[in-house]
């Protein structure tokens, strides 16, 4: 009963229900799929007595698609502890089982767990690492483009006034959800390079490096282009390839951490990075500031920036 009530109709995540462009009949049934097993974990997670028996379930799905159905258990555990419909804090308890190895996934599944909820239910979402928190935002950014698609993609709308986290710079909170906006534009492109790079290319300059960098989050994790593809979507970039770069760095540490490496996010590493993605997701890792940032820049902007310029520094990529 609870499933049925919480989990969204499979059919919300068909390309053509939503309106997005199909390059091809295969880019069509990989991204289907991916919505498929992002619902599957978020039944899974409304049916679950606890996380753990969530997970038990979670770890039979295939690799390439796993984390998409933890991202999914993400948000129906976020969607649970801010109703009266849970017994029990369940995010945390799911974090600290296996969830632990996708906690990137996790973080972003309670994101679109904050764009379902009201305002003043966003205060009971667990979010207690201060710098993943915004990771919460990318997962918000790509709820309201794939769901609110002409607003947010064709209309290029930003919520002036957006107010968690309430500690952050203004206006920063804007950037992080246009790199959420960015990762579902690979989707609504349909994994299209030339789609994607002229919806991109539409926005006002200074949105345009988080919005590629959510693009090569997804092109890096979600996949369904081809290596001369990708070189296509490097080469348009032009000066936001550092960008690019730091996006599919973080979607290798997402695949890499969990031992999810499947041979297309290898592919697009070396396409956009230079490196393997194992050397992708060390250096991400290694550029995460060990404590809080002071002034205007927050932690999560300065890790964003570390990454992009040791791939520049590196010649992977140039600006």
């Amino acid at each position: 009963m609870r499933s049925r009530i919480l989990t969204p109709n499979v059919s919300e995540t068909k390309l053509s229900t939503r309106g997005f462009h199909v390059k091809s009949p295969e880019a069509r049934d990989l991204l289907e799929k991916v919505g498929e097993m992002f619902l599957t974990g978020y039944a899974y997670a409304a049916e679950a007595r606890t996380p753990a028996e969530a997970e038990d379930r979670l770890e039979e799905i295939p690799k390439r698609f796993r984390g998409f159905a933890y991202e999914g258990a993400g948000m129906g555990f976020a969607i649970l502890d801010a109703t009266p419909l849970s017994r029990g804090p369940k995010v945390a308890g799911f974090l600290a089982g296996r969830g632990d190895a996708q906690i990137y996934l996790i973080y972003v599944g309670v994101g679109w767990a904050m764009a379902r909820l009201p305002k003043f239910l966003w205060s009971k979402l667990y979010l207690p690492d201060p710098l993943l928190r915004y990771l919460a935002l990318d997962g918000y950014g790509f709820h309201q483009a794939y769901f609110r698609t002409e607003q947010y993609v064709h209309g290029q709308y930003q919520d002036p006034r957006f107010p968690w986290p309430a500690d952050a710079p203004q206006g920063y909170a804007n950037r992080v959800i246009d790199q959420g906006i960015g990762r579902a534009m690979w989707f609504v492109g349909g994994t299209d390079v030339d789609v994607v790079t002229t919806m991109i290319h539409r926005f006002p300059e200074h949105r345009r490096g988080d919005l590629y960098a959510g693009a090569g989050l997804a092109a890096t994790y979600a996949c369904g282009a081809e290596e001369d593809e990708l070189r296509e979507f490097r080469d348009r970039a032009g000066v936001y390839r550092p960008q690019l770069a730091q996006g599919s760095a973080f979607a290798a540490e997402a695949r890499v951490k969990p031992g999810l490496v499947v041979p297309a996010t290898e592919i697009a590493t070396q396409v956009f990075c230079g490196v393997t993605p194992e050397q992708a997701a060390r250096i991400s890792n290694e550029s995460r500031p060990d404590q809080q940032i002071q002034g205007d820049v927050p932690a999560y902007e300065v890790w964003r920036r570390r990454i992009a310029d040791q791939f520049v520094s590196l010649g992977g990529v140039s600006p």
